[in-house]
């Protein structure tokens, strides 16, 4: 599970591949029995965070992700590892039991919808995509928003990065 600081009580996080840390939960039937939480060592990547955080994920044998948002690049490689991606928002702990129940579906590949029409996972180049927004069940109109103006202070900081590198190549 993506989420911003850790733990059962923590939220998850709105973004995969930037998540400050991952709760790693382990169940039996429909209980929690242990949980432990990683560093997402790839969180202030400059790019290919999505995918190298995706890759460790799959190197854990985590079976089932639940996150804000999932960019292009990282359900490429969960769903090709056969890794369940979850949309939400919310408790950890809470998330969790809905899921169990079944309260809450994997998202399917006809729902990863990026970029411009060319399939699944693919955006129009290294990490510059128009990701497609799910309506999150459970949140409030809100929770929605400060979760979106949150994406998209992070895409705009990824922006300025890329000008910045742009007017150093032209140096």
């Amino acid at each position: 599970m993506a989420t911003n600081k850790g733990g059962l009580d923590d939220s998850i996080s709105p973004i995969f591949g930037r998540c400050q840390t991952f709760t790693i939960v382990e169940v039996n039937g429909k209980e929690i029995r242990d949980a432990k939480i990683l560093p997402n060592q790839y969180a202030s990547g400059v790019s290919g965070v999505g995918i190298q955080a995706g890759q460790f994920i799959v190197q854990q044998g985590i079976r089932a992700v639940i996150a804000g948002n999932f960019g292009p690049n990282v359900s490429a490689v969960l769903s090709q590892a056969g890794v369940e991606m979850i949309v939400a928002q919310g408790n950890v702990e809470d998330t969790i039991k809905k899921y169990l129940n079944k309260e809450l579906k994997p998202l399917q590949t006809s729902q990863m919808s990026f970029g411009m029409g060319r399939g699944m996972g693919r955006g129009m180049g290294r990490g510059m995509y128009m990701p497609y927004f799910q309506p999150i069940q459970g949140t409030s109109k809100q929770q929605e928003i400060d979760m979106l103006e949150q994406q998209m202070k992070e895409l705009e900081k990824q922006l300025e990065q890329v000008k910045k590198r742009i007017e150093e190549l032209k140096e």
